[in-house]
């Protein structure tokens, strides 16, 4: 071996010399300093080149012949080399040999005949990189058979479940001291019931060995792919066991939405899954089949979890760059948390160079996801602005649309913290109004300014009622189930207590303005005469009043029976209130009429008394019972 070793020495020399020497001077020169620098590169040893080539190549050859016999035997293998631990340590031993003599001749490569050998030599190499690369599968495949997904996710939280074998330190430790352990799958999560069995720790080192010997030999690419393509199998599989079906784009935008909803839950319980365990167990195993050789290791992850991702995130983008109806909210706020809640697993899972890509596409279809639910919200807008004014709502009741834009926003508002971070990421729009005079954020401005495209289309909807009265009862429906809704519920504190003042101000209004339109007439024929005036037109004017009273009355109670006003509250308020101000002045009437002696028979002018009046005021707005009951939600 020693005589071997200086014959390369010398080798090196003499291949030296002629690449740098220009002439026959110049290398001679170079070889007289070698020789001057170091006995062994005396000008007679150095000179012989010529005589010893032979001889250092039968050497090469010898080596050559000898690895071929050896690896030749386990590449015909018709059994798997590594059922028996004695061929695969070998087979291995062997390919080490392989690797140490190409990398030893490979410097003498401008020989021809070393050319040659270095030929043969990568050829048997190719051979051995070929049957390790069906040994390497083999190994995954038989090992994958029994990781099993048993149960993926659980609505209800299961308390701590662990599913780490140990914490980092002990794990780190462990690899660093190469003993056998069950590699790790993921951090405690509550509300999952996951069991995964790991790779035997024996299966793995053999991986592991295997992955060293193709990456050294240059197959560092073909190790990464075969692994790849088997666990990205298995995630393939896990993913689709979870209920995620594999839909492009257009198919998921093809979806009925009443099925896409169904497709968004099981989406999320696969996401929080697939980032939360199976994607850290596969970043955890990887690294132990690629332990030392972190390139490979990046490389192989990569390979294997870049479908199963893109598979998640095209979903989400589906539904981010789908329809803008506004019914479509609540379900891309759930999208938008779950991949929000999730990305930092995307930077921790995916945080070498390799998949970049996919931390970068998760962010930008998150924000895509953010820019769908203020489109939404521009819909609505929308919405409210085209609403026609046609057909008024019978009895001046509460209108389809104010119930559920009220609604709407209350729903909405349980997602108050996401939405405040998605309208902070949006531009001011200028046309929106201030909330209180104060500092808001863009959700308040955003909810202010959906209130008023409500109040102003109300309005327009209003205008369409012949009688003043019933327009000033229709927005005093609206108003007062538009405060209520906004009062109790976070709506309140987004709008601010200014606002609720002011139109709870606006509610007061509408309802002395309904008292003045329908009432002020048929109190004004009770006002009695300032003066004296004859008896017998004393007597006129009072009759032709009562008989006016009873005629204004009747068509009043008539009319507005049927009218409707959908909160007990208001409607008892508004009966009430008629009744403090109608009472007092018809007694005064009725009092003074019954005082006139020229009248004679009282009973045969008087129609109501008292109690009838206050039994047909108490009857108005009884239209309310059959169609407030809706308006109550």
């Amino acid at each position: 071996m020693a005589e071997n070793g200086e014959e390369k020495l010398l080798a090196v020399a003499r291949h030296i010399a002629k690449t740098l020497g220009h002439n026959d001077n110049m290398a001679d020169d170079i070889l007289q300093i070698f020789s001057n620098f170091d006995g062994r590169f005396s000008r007679e040893k150095l000179a012989s080149d010529d005589e010893d080539r032979p001889r250092s190549c039968a050497a090469f050859e010898l080596t050559l012949k000898s690895l071929d016999r050896q690896i030749s035997q386990y590449v015909a293998a018709d059994h798997p080399i590594w059922s028996d631990s004695a061929d695969s340590s070998a087979f291995l031993d062997s390919i080490d040999e392989l690797i140490a003599t190409i990398r030893d001749w490979t410097p003498l490569a401008v020989d021809k005949s070393v050319g040659v050998c270095l030929a043969r030599a990568e050829d048997l190499m190719q051979q051995a990189m070929f049957r390790l690369e069906d040994e390497f599968r083999s190994l995954v495949e038989r090992g994958g058979e029994s990781l099993e997904l048993s149960r993926a996710y659980r609505g209800e939280s299961n308390g701590n479940l662990s599913f780490d074998s140990g914490d980092d330190e002990e794990e780190e430790e462990m690899i660093g001291n190469g003993e056998d352990h069950q590699i790790p799958t993921a951090q405690p999560i509550g509300d999952y019931d996951i069991v995964i069995d790991a790779l035997p720790s024996g299966t793995i080192n053999d991986l592991h060995e295997i992955a060293k010997r193709m990456v050294t030999a240059g197959f560092g690419k073909e190790c990464a792919h075969v692994y790849s393509s088997c666990r990205r199998e298995f995630l393939e599989e896990s993913l689709s066991r979870l209920g995620l079906q594999k839909l492009s784009i257009e198919e998921v935008q093809k979806t009925p939405w009443q099925d896409l909803e169904d497709e968004i839950e099981r989406w999320i319980k696969s996401a929080n899954v697939a980032l939360r365990i199976l994607f850290p167990s596969e970043r955890r195993l990887c690294d132990r089949f690629f332990y030392g050789l972190s390139s490979a290791a990046d490389l192989s992850f990569m390979e294997v979890c870049r479908g199963s991702t893109i598979q998640i995130l095209n979903f989400a983008d589906a539904v981010a760059i789908g329809s803008r109806s506004p019914e479509r909210l609540f379900k891309i706020l759930d999208v938008f948390e779950s991949l929000r809640d999730l990305m930092p697993e995307f930077e921790s899972v995916f945080s070498d160079h390799y998949c970049l890509f996919l931390r970068n596409e998760a962010m930008t279809i998150w924000k895509r996801l953010g820019e769908a639910i203020r489109g939404i919200f521009m819909e609505l807008e929308n919405l409210i602005s085209r609403d026609p004014a046609k057909t008024p709502v019978p009895g001046g009741g509460l209108h389809p649309i104010t119930r559920y834009v009220m609604n709407y926003l209350r729903a909405a508002c349980r997602s108050r913290q996401t939405l405040e971070q998605v309208f902070e990421d949006s531009t001011a729009v200028s046309h929106q109004p201030k909330v209180d005079d104060r500092a808001s954020s863009s959700m308040s401005v955003q909810m202010a300014w959906i209130m008023e495209l409500l109040e102003s289309n109300l309005e327009a909807k209003s205008k369409i009622y012949r009688d003043s009265a019933l327009c000033y009862v229709f927005m005093l429906n609206n108003s007062r189930y538009i405060v209520q809704k906004v009062k109790d519920s976070e709506l309140g504190s987004l709008l601010g207590d200014d606002w609720i003042r002011k139109h709870t101000a606006k509610v007061r209004q509408y309802h002395v303005n309904y008292q003045r339109s329908s009432w002020n007439k048929v109190l004004g024929v009770l006002k009695l005469e300032s003066g004296s005036l004859a008896p017998n037109v004393a007597v006129k004017s009072m009759k032709e009043k009562l008989k006016l009273f009873n005629i204004y009355f009747d068509e009043n109670c008539k009319t507005q029976s049927n009218w409707v006003v959908f909160d007990d509250q208001l409607r008892d308020e508004l009966r009430i209130a008629l009744a403090k101000i109608l009472l007092p002045a018809y007694q005064n009437f009725i009092g003074r009429f019954q005082n006139v002696p020229e009248i004679g028979r009282h009973d045969k002018y008087i129609k109501y008394a008292n109690e009838d009046i206050e039994a047909k005021i108490n009857d108005l707005f009884r239209g309310s019972r059959g169609s407030a009951g809706a308006g109550r939600k």
